[in-house]
């Protein structure tokens, strides 16, 4: 495995942490928030500077950090300490590492597609011989999927992948573009099938426009692709839910720098290679961003919860939250959260020593 790759993985990951605690940073300075530390990395520190009041470090294990808050962990006489600010500071402050993780991934997909000559399009263009399906009532060739039983069509290959999802009822609600105007076609039904000289069952139509690479459609696809990244991290969390896939089934910082060192290493030139690493590394700040906002105590979208609580209790009963409970709580699911993500490393190493 390229040495090169390995490099970039690791960079990559500890730049998408430094700049989700960038984002806590940011906000809060803007906020007149006092910080005590903005730390890259964990653990020991192998650089660090006090500039004003508040500490610049540099850790030895690049993978994580910290913007660490006065009262961050509990209450402080402080008027500048976290604890004592308005509640929408608090939520910017507390929103701004996944708002940047998020945006971090849309500026990664935009600089990989702004080169593009063309994109290929969720449009039919024709139909295989004898395919059922082609008529006045029901598709035409031109015909764009907005959306296939109500999920709209970020992506073209998105077309195939509900319509197969669907297959157990063989029955689907179309919404299409066609000239320009919107077609719906409701309870359409639809099976794969088999087709003279070819292998295997198909439905029968074709996708081989593309739209072109301009200014306005990169920025289109774009953004398409960075919100069927958030489609595919919930995805992955029913699945979770669903006990469909295991913890076993999940990566750590290990495991997936390493994904992103064999993603770089498969593909067939070092361009390539850096391609779909940067790829994989947008598809990770935008998991960042959307598993920091879940509502689970110690990450970010947990302390947006007791944000909420805290307000909602201060206004029927005039009493804030006690912040002894909500500190064992945090430190609780903290624990929870780092043997988890022990266990998760430790299979990640096994897993490539057994390679």
């Amino acid at each position: 495995m390229s040495i090169f790759f390995i490099f970039l993985g690791i960079l990559i990951f500890g730049v998408l942490i430094a700049i989700h605690e960038f984002g806590h940073f940011t906000v809060a300075k803007l906020c007149h928030v006092r910080v005590e530390e903005f730390a890259v990395g964990m653990g020991p520190a192998i650089w660090h500077r006090q500039k004003g009041e508040t500490v610049y470090s540099l850790r030895i294990i690049p993978f994580g950090g910290y913007c660490a808050m006065t009262g961050e962990d509990g209450l402080s006489d402080d008027p500048r300490a976290f604890t004592n600010q308005a509640a929408w500071k608090r939520f910017l402050i507390l929103v701004a590492g996944a708002f940047n993780n998020f945006v971090l991934g849309f500026l990664v997909v935009l600089l990989l597609y702004a080169g593009s000559v063309g994109f290929r399009a969720p449009v039919v263009t024709s139909f295989m011989e004898g395919c059922p399906y082609e008529s006045a009532e029901g598709l035409q060739a031109g015909d764009r999927f907005v959306k296939i039983n109500g999920k709209r069509i970020l992506l073209y290959h998105e077309v195939s992948q509900f319509l197969l999802e669907g297959q157990e009822t063989g029955v689907y609600d179309l919404v299409l573009k066609r000239d320009g105007k919107t077609v719906t076609l409701k309870d359409f039904e639809m099976v794969p099938q088999e087709y003279e000289g070819r292998e295997g069952r198909y439905f029968g139509f074709l996708f081989e426009a593309v739209d072109e690479g301009n200014f306005v459609n990169t920025l289109q696809y774009s953004w398409n692709t960075t919100l069927y990244f958030v489609r595919t991290v919930w995805y992955g969390l029913s699945e979770l839910v669903r006990g469909h896939v295991s913890v076993n089934d999940m990566a750590g910082p290990v495991g997936i720098v390493d994904m992103m060192a064999e993603q770089g290493t498969q593909a067939e030139t070092t361009k390539d290679g850096i391609f779909n690493v940067l790829y994989l590394g947008a598809l990770i700040a935008v998991n960042l961003a959307v598993m920091n906002l879940l509502p689970i105590p110690a990450l970010d979208g947990g302390q947006i919860l007791f944000l909420v609580i805290d307000e909602g209790q201060r206004l029927f009963t005039h009493k804030k939250l006690n912040p002894k409970i909500q500190g064992t709580i945090n430190a609780v699911m903290m624990v929870l959260l780092l043997a988890l993500m022990g266990y998760i490393m430790l299979h990640d190493i096994v897993r490539i020593v057994q390679k």
